[in-house]
């Protein structure tokens, strides 16, 4: 069976999930921060250079240390993110959740059945199907490790939030503010007024549904900001 997704079980605790995001592909990296008792590490497949056979090193880097690998993809066909959970990746960030269409392609693509449609092929995201006794116990098991998040960043969000979150067994919301912005039609300003406005009305409106953000459970950081955080200390006078 899977080890535990340490994200749900602090979810489960009351408490916040801490990790770091990679934006390139470094198991080195994973292996250094492994000294310390971290949760999760977050892989941006939509924006990074990975390639599978990275990820499936970078996973098997994160299960040493106990740590839950979870990513956001490039698209949320079914035959990527299945490429995504066949390397060992137990959490998918899905991007531009605009309609309820996508959210429910989202579930299809991340869950075993009865909840999605999910497929099993003997690799390492499935054990290689070693030694599973009871295949139907395995898919429940992998169902309930899994987290879904949805990434809204499409003006279309604001007409069908309501729908969207309608769909059952997304974990977590968030929202791309860089992305959201350009859709408003304020390109490169994610700070404007009318974007943070619209912002915050997403927000209000599903913890009102009694749904949960992504922020309200995770907190982590980008190692490439750790880096340069680090090499500024060691330049400033």
């Amino acid at each position: 069976m899977k080890q535990p997704n340490r994200i749900k079980v602090a979810m489960r605790a009351g408490r916040k999930a801490y990790g770091y995001n990679l934006s390139f592909p470094s198991p080195w990296v994973i292996d250094i921060m492994g000294r310390l008792d971290f949760d999760y590490v977050f892989i941006d497949g939509e924006h990074g250079p990975f390639g599978l056979d990275q990820l499936e090193d970078l996973c098997r880097s994160a299960e040493r240390y106990n740590l839950t690998t979870i990513a956001r993809v490039p698209d949320i066909g079914s035959s990527t993110i299945l490429r995504y959970l066949d390397r060992g990746i137990m959490g998918i960030l899905g991007p531009h959740i605009a309609t309820e269409a996508d959210a429910r392609q989202l579930i299809r693509a991340c869950y075993f059945g009865p909840e999605g449609e999910r497929s099993f092929g003997a690799n390492r995201g499935t054990d290689y199907n070693a030694a599973i006794p009871d295949k139907a116990a395995y898919y429940r098991d992998a169902n309930e490790q899994m987290l879904v998040c949805a990434l809204l960043e499409d003006v279309a969000v604001l007409n069908n939030l309501d729908a969207i979150l309608s769909v059952p067994g997304i974990d977590l919301y968030s929202i791309g503010p860089n992305d959201f912005a350009q859709s408003l039609g304020y390109p490169g300003q994610p700070d404007h007024p009318e974007v943070a406005k619209a912002m915050h009305d997403i927000t209000r409106r599903i913890h009102a549904a009694g749904r949960t953000m992504q922020a309200d459970v995770m907190r982590g950081a980008w190692i490439s900001d750790m880096l340069l955080d680090a090499g500024q200390r060691i330049l400033r006078p």
